[in-house]
């Protein structure tokens, strides 16, 4: 593999910001200082912008993953905006070999379907099989406008399998049968509220944000799961920044419907920075796309450090952009975040 040294960088190394240079040879990071004054194949000025650790995205859906009105292919909506490891948030279809396949480092959350108001056990059996070691946990639409849900039944069947596993659950709340608040009663430290600032009724805001408050302190991750302007009201979102509720996680859920097409480049850096603009600080926002979602996968990455593998991005400001909720709420900026390179396993993949 060819070094790569990249010089004046503003680095974020999964939790905190420093300045420096970053040496990379053999696929990894072989030396962060100060500054480094050595030969390489390849020499990158950052110029002040940020070196971050690579994004992890835990709520994507894949071309041959997710069904084929979602999926996309991974590498093309992950690699251009910093994105090195993500995670398939609907996983019905292929298996760990073809996930092996991609780029990006990848994962997937077993999609556990519901008809009769009760979970289909024996095809998630078969979904957990697939995915060997490439399985992050399970995933349930608890959504009365995509199935058969009539109450809180099939959410306490989902929730009992993921216990019985020992496997997280992501759970889908946009246009629930009940509260948000009742959704996190029932969930486990670990276990994922995903689209948690969406707009109509059952939103996190909902009773000066109980919902939320009960999440942090059970351990359940709060995931924005932005979803563009479709799973999101911008509206909750920034009352629950200003609230004390920051997500934990920032997720793009992009789809082949989604990707490049809302309200400018849509991916991760979008999503960034519709959370810089209702309030998050930087430091949560590169927090919630790096370490943490890490965290939450059990995948080794989202930190920085000399000898790590070489999974990096350089992200600069200058992107714009216009999202308009459901609610007639307008988030945009002609300074959102862009990335301007991307490092997978000490090779470059993406340059703007």
């Amino acid at each position: 593999m060819r070094s790569i040294l990249i010089k004046n960088g503003r680095i974020w190394n999964g939790n905190d910001f420093f300045c420096g240079d970053i040496f990379i040879d053999g696929g990894r990071v072989v030396k962060i200082a100060d500054s480094i004054d050595c030969d390489a194949f390849f020499t990158y000025d950052a110029n002040g912008n940020t070196v971050s650790a690579g994004f992890v995205d835990i709520h994507t859906h894949m071309k041959g993953i997710s069904p084929d009105i979602y999926g996309i292919c991974i590498d093309a909506v992950c690699l251009p905006f910093g994105v090195t490891t993500a995670a398939d948030a609907g996983a019905s279809m292929g298996d760990d070999s073809l996930l092996d396949s991609f780029a990006v480092d990848s994962f997937a959350y077993a999609f556990a379907e519901i008809k009769n108001n009760s979970v289909l056990t024996d095809s998630l059996d078969k979904r957990i099989n697939a995915y060997g070691k490439r399985l992050a946990g399970l995933k349930i639409s608890f959504d009365t406008t995509g199935g058969e849900i009539y109450d809180i039944n099939p959410l306490r069947e989902a929730c009992e399998i993921s216990r019985r596993l020992g496997l997280p659950l992501t759970v889908h709340t946009s246009s629930s049968p009940v509260s948000m608040l009742e959704i996190v009663k029932e969930l486990k430290r670990g276990d994922i509220l995903t689209h948690s600032f969406h707009g109509g009724a059952n939103t996190s805001v909902e009773d000066d944000c109980a919902s939320l408050r009960l999440a942090r302190e059970k351990g359940v991750v709060i995931d924005a799961g932005l979803a563009g302007y479709v799973h999101t009201d911008f509206g909750v979102f920034a009352k629950a920044v200003e609230s004390g509720y920051s997500p934990d996680v920032i997720s793009t859920d992009i789809t082949c419907a989604s990707a490049f097409m809302r309200g400018g480049r849509y991916g991760m850096t979008m999503c960034m920075s519709v959370a810089r603009e209702v309030g998050m600080s930087e430091e949560n926002i590169f927090r919630a796309v790096t370490s943490t979602p890490a965290r939450v996968l059990g995948a080794e990455a989202g930190r920085l450090f000399e000898g790590c593998v070489a999974d990096l991005c350089v992200i600069g400001v200058g992107e714009s952009f216009s999202l308009t909720d459901k609610e007639g709420n307008t988030v945009q900026s002609d300074n959102g975040y862009k990335c301007l390179l991307t490092v997978k396993n000490g090779q470059i993949l993406y340059r703007y």
